[in-house]
């Protein structure tokens, strides 16, 4: 496998500016390196949320998630589609579907909180709701492959449905908004 980072500090981002994958420097306030942020940051923010949750129940699929990240990151930076394949997403909704069947049925909405790693689920979810914002707006600019949308789009849901899931696992009782 060839390797892609050798060194760390370049100081060639000291302009303000940033490489793309095939070599070409673009600023860092461009809308496609906003995406490519926000995308990292949902990947750390889950790699916080595996650290947190000791009972590692859904380690696998959230570490599979991380993968599929690095593949829309990276798609983003080639300039590339088809970097998540229709079975990425229906390993997303069969997982929601499992986990979402364990769960009483919603009559309200729910407060994000509970324990430490259902909130960071929740945090998760609404910064994953970003990235799908952000990836909209970078559509009306250039093409973009659909799937990393609907793929955003099911995770935010995933990521909801773990943070309850966290919370029953932990024996805590879901906060609900209380309308006024």
């Amino acid at each position: 496998m060839r390797k892609r980072i050798t060194k760390v500090t370049t100081k060639t981002g000291d302009d303000g500016t940033t490489a793309m994958a095939d070599g070409s420097r673009v600023s860092k306030s461009e809308a496609r390196i906003n995406c490519i942020g926000e995308v990292d940051e949902l990947n750390s923010l889950i790699g916080y949320l595996r650290s947190v949750d000791s009972s590692a129940k859904y380690d696998l699929s959230l570490m599979r998630i991380q993968n599929c990240l690095f593949d829309i990151g990276g798609s983003l930076s080639l300039g590339t589609d088809q970097s998540i394949s229709q079975e990425e997403i229906l390993y997303l909704e069969k997982e929601i579907n499992i986990l979402n069947g364990s769960l009483p049925e919603l009559e309200n909405f729910i407060l994000p909180g509970g324990s430490p790693a259902s909130s960071l689920a929740q945090y998760a979810r609404s910064v994953c709701r970003r990235c799908e914002r952000s990836l909209v707006k970078l559509k009306e600019e250039i093409k973009i492959e659909d799937n990393k949308l609907v793929y955003l789009n099911r995770l935010s849901d995933l990521m909801f449905v773990i943070g309850r899931c966290l919370n029953r696992d932990a024996g805590i009782e879901e906060n609900f908004w209380n309308q006024s």
